[in-house]
């Protein structure tokens, strides 16, 4: 017998246990089932699980777990980054803490060293992983830096080398001072300052008295200025194009240049350019040749390239120095407060620097026009569709990506330098030396770069790389190209769209055929999950305190296509109690007796609410999958929901109650058949979403001779029955209509009441005699008159009664002595009058275009979202005082 209650605490880790000590999880390399591959987000090994982890991994278990019991050969493939700064920066802290630094113990024994720290600690977040019941095949684990994979990343580098894309170059990236390395625009957190604008006026040359002013941000900046830049059609300007301008404080002259980057309508119009130290700006250097000074080392500290008053300053003591040097040259024309976005480094924290260096870089441009082509053909899609625009907009404007990092953990880059700085690049350093003799004629001593790879770039590997290539396996050829990626769209740049490039490129084919985006985990008031803010949700909290299955169910019921997920505590703990509701439905189940029967038959029903339940099982089967084949994640959880707690256990078990009861013994045995039989069905449909729950109750309400997990999806189509579903259908409108009239008129939930009925069909008086007793229990009533005497209902109305209309059929329940007719009338206009009150108030707010332009978008669609049921409210009440009859 089932407990009374379920743990989840209990149940969660055995189950789990069993499913992956069982090879449950396992892919079939050598099986004849059509594949189904799911790539794996490689989480950062560094990382814990969060809420966002939480919600990409539990839909993407949901379809793997849904595809496994459709019969195909499923690979989830596993796996975690190795996360380069993020990682180094934890063994770092920990050689903080002992005094010492990474240049103390040397490149070698600072990576043995990360090593064994990845040994000891890398692998919390693959055990959060199982605690969420994630079931990858965890035999296939790979992780990005471990050998096969770093054999992939050399190779893909040598060929884009020798291919040409990949080559080196100085150009600006986002340079970070404190850790002094280029980092990615993922990496960069852009912060609303506070800040100032200064207006610096600049001596047009040889034409005394006559000035042009220019704003900026960064006023030490203007030390590496090399143009002023103004729009072309900007008639202010036109004469001094072709002009000099003598740069105050350097006194170089800087040539005035006509180019559309200038916005004639902001601030004058004109603009400093700064090539060495801003994108922007560089591209307008690039465009008009301008000269290029670098005038920040790596520290952000000025170089030797500014006069020397203010050489080896930092950044910001060398910007008061400027203003003060304008203000007292009488060029400073005015400061205004300005508050603007300033970029910062995600993880020292520190202002990044747009810094011109010697980099290593991929030309994105030719990778990308066969992923642009991939798209638009519809070799992939994306799910939602209006992704694909973003991709787009990203591919069609791609610039060179930087791949090096100056840091050490990561996958060095395999160039090796000659004593003139000549580079060859090779898969070895054998390889490498061999070219370096055959260049210089004799052999010489090579040095390696010292980079590493961005890792994005073994990143865009992952889904050939993990199925062993370069080399040609079976894994690979099996499960290449993968079914669908699940992600969010915040790396749509920076993983997704470098998946396809080096899929197509190097395997030449798409490395996924859908792209399901998933949108953002917010707090239940819409917003961003943040320290800052104190709003952080833990799952594992979560998990802790309402079980995993809760957790799950209620990631997917609110996975709505192109909606951030709003999440409350609240839910969470609302979907354990469907979990409970569940439980308590399968030990009422098995409580009268009802047990799976071999060889059942579920189409041979002969009661017909029996057959209406294997009817709508069946429908609502076929529901769910088409759902889930769809990624409608909430629809198919929404869809099981209201169907096991609205129909099974409210409606059929309901119904079989007085079976259980009766002295039927043919009826009792079809009936408890066909309940465990809806039981089951019910524990296959809602597996995918919570499975310790499913799996336990599985294992417990029968003698099964396998796991749940590995059962076939239910596949019931010939089993609907319109009859029977017509019939039980209207047994459910009569009774939720008598409910609904009694709530509404505050019937005391221990009156019976009689229902009188007039205007029903002959086929309908039959239902009405079939399931009177039915009726009278589930609803309630004294008595049941499905063809009621006309002197009777008058009698009825002239005391006082409700009247409803189900179908053709008019209902009357009398309710004099029940209720106090006028006082529940007095209530029910109250009510009405409060609520037009509220709506009018609402409504004043909603007009008022003062209101609308202030309030944030939340608090507008919450006040819509008020009055919306204020005014569904009403109309039910206006309804039930409508119903009131009498004197």
């Amino acid at each position: 017998m089932l407990e009374k209650t379920y743990s989840p605490a209990e149940v969660e880790p055995v189950h789990y246990e069993r499913w992956e000590s069982s090879g449950a999880f396992a892919a079939h390399v050598d099986g004849t089932a059509p594949p189904y591959t799911i790539m794996m987000p490689p989480p950062n090994v560094t990382g814990s699980l969060h809420m966002g982890h939480a919600l990409t991994f539990t839909l993407q278990d949901v379809l793997v777990r849904f595809n496994r019991m459709s019969g195909r050969d499923t690979l989830w493939q596993p796996g975690t980054d190795h996360a380069g700064i993020a990682t180094q920066m934890v063994v770092e802290r920990q050689l903080e803490a002992q005094k010492i630094t990474r240049h103390d113990l040397g490149r070698d024994a600072f990576i043995k060293r990360v090593w064994e720290w990845k040994a000891e600690s890398g692998g919390t977040i693959t055990r959060q992983l199982r605690r969420l019941g994630a079931s990858p095949d965890w035999a296939r684990e790979r992780f990005t830096m471990d050998e096969g994979l770093s054999e992939a990343v050399r190779k893909v580098f040598v060929t884009l080398f020798k291919q040409g894309l990949i080559y080196r170059d100085k150009r600006l990236v986002n340079w970070d001072p404190k850790l002094h390395t280029a980092i990615s625009d993922l990496e960069v957190e852009q912060r609303e300052v506070k800040g100032h604008m200064w207006h610096f006026k600049y001596p047009v040359e040889g034409m005394a008295g006559t000035f042009i002013t220019v704003a900026t941000t960064r006023p030490e900046t203007m030390l590496g200025d090399t143009a002023v830049a103004v729009h072309p059609d900007d008639e202010r300007y036109t004469h001094l194009v072709g002009k000099s301008v003598r740069l105050p404080i350097v006194g170089r002259l800087i040539p005035i240049v006509a180019d559309t980057y200038s916005d004639p309508t902001k601030g004058t119009g004109a603009v400093k350019i700064t090539p060495a130290h801003d994108f922007n700006d560089f591209a307008v250097g690039q465009r008009h040749s301008l000269a290029m000074i670098n005038i920040l080392d790596r520290d952000a500290r000025l170089t030797d390239d500014v006069p020397e008053g203010y050489r080896g300053m930092d950044r910001y003591d060398a910007r008061k120095k400027v203003v003060a040097a304008f203000e007292e040259l009488g060029l400073l024309d005015r400061i205004e407060p300005h508050t603007h976005m300033v970029p910062y480094g995600d993880r020292s924290g520190v202002v990044i620097e747009p810094w011109l260096t010697d980099q290593w870089f991929v030309d994105a441009a030719t990778l990308a026009k066969p992923a642009i082509e991939a798209v638009e053909s519809g070799r992939t899609r994306f799910v939602p569709k209006h992704w694909e625009n973003t991709y787009y907009e990203w591919m069609r404007n791609i610039q060179p990506w930087c791949i090096s990092r100056q840091i050490w953990w990561g996958h060095q880059v395999p160039a090796w330098y000659g004593p003139d700085g000549t580079f060859f690049v090779e898969l070895t350093e054998a390889e490498a030396e061999a070219a370096a003799a055959a260049h210089y004629g004799k052999p010489v001593p090579l040095t390696r770069d010292s980079d590493v790879l961005d890792t994005w770039f073994s990143s865009a590997l992952w889904p050939f790389s993990t199925l062993g290539w370069p080399e040609k396996t079976p894994a690979l050829d099996r499960y290449y190209p993968t079914d669908v990626l699940v992600t969010g769209f915040d790396i749509i740049f920076f993983w997704v769209a470098r998946m396809m490039m080096m899929g197509l490129h190097f395997m030449g084919d798409v490395p996924f055929k859908d792209i399901y985006i998933h949108a953002l985990v917010r707090d239940e008031k819409g917003q961003k999950m943040s320290k800052s803010k104190g709003n952080i949700i833990d799952p594992l909290d979560l998990i802790g305190k309402y079980g995993c299955d809760a957790l799950r169910f209620t990631l997917a019921a609110l996975a709505a296509q192109g909606r951030d997920v709003k999440l409350a505590e609240s839910r969470v703990e609302g979907y354990r109690n469907f979990a409970t509701k569940l439980w308590n439905a399968a030990r009422f189940c098995q409580m009268n007796g009802c047990a799976p029967v071999a060889g059942f038959d579920p189409a041979a029903g002969e009661e017909t609410g029996n057959r209406w339940s294997v009817g709508t099982t069946a429908e609502v089967a076929d529901k769910v999958a088409q759902a889930l084949e769809a990624y409608r994640f909430d629809a198919a959880a929404g869809t099981a929901y209201h169907f096991v707690w609205g129909t099974f256990c409210d409606w059929y078990l309901e119904f079989a109650k007085p079976i259980f009861g009766g002295e039927n013994a043919a009826a009792q045995a079809e009936t408890r058949a066909t309940t465990a039989w809806a039981l089951d069905q019910i524990l296959h449909l809602l597996h995918p979403f919570m499975p310790f729950i499913t799996e336990e109750l599985w294992a417990q309400l029968g003698e099964r001779g396998e796991l749940l997990m590995l059962r076939p999806w239910p596949r019931l189509s010939g089993l609907h029955d319109p009859a029977a579903e017509e019939e039980m259908d209207w047994v459910v409108r009569m009774v939720s209509t008598v409910r609904g009239v009694r709530s509404e008129m505050n019937v005391p939930p221990s009156a019976q009441v009689d229902l009188l009925v007039n205007g029903l069909t002959a086929t309908r008086e039959g239902w009405a005699k079939t399931h009177r007793d039915l009726v009278v229990r589930i609803a309630r009533l004294a008595a049941f008159e499905p063809h009621a005497d006309g002197a009777r209902v008058a009698q009825a109305f002239s005391h006082g009664a409700a009247q409803m209309v189900v179908d053709d059929a008019t209902l009357v329940m009398p309710l004099a002595g029940v209720i106090d007719i006028d006082r529940e009338r007095a209530r029910l206009d109250k009510e009405i009058a409060r609520l037009d009150a509220d709506i009018g108030k609402v409504e004043k707010k909603l007009g008022n275009p003062d209101f609308l332009a202030k309030a944030a978008p939340e608090v507008v669609d919450e006040q819509r979202e008020r009055r919306d049921e204020w005014q569904a409210a009403k109309v039910k009440l206006t309804e039930a005082l409508d119903r009131l009859r009498g004197a």
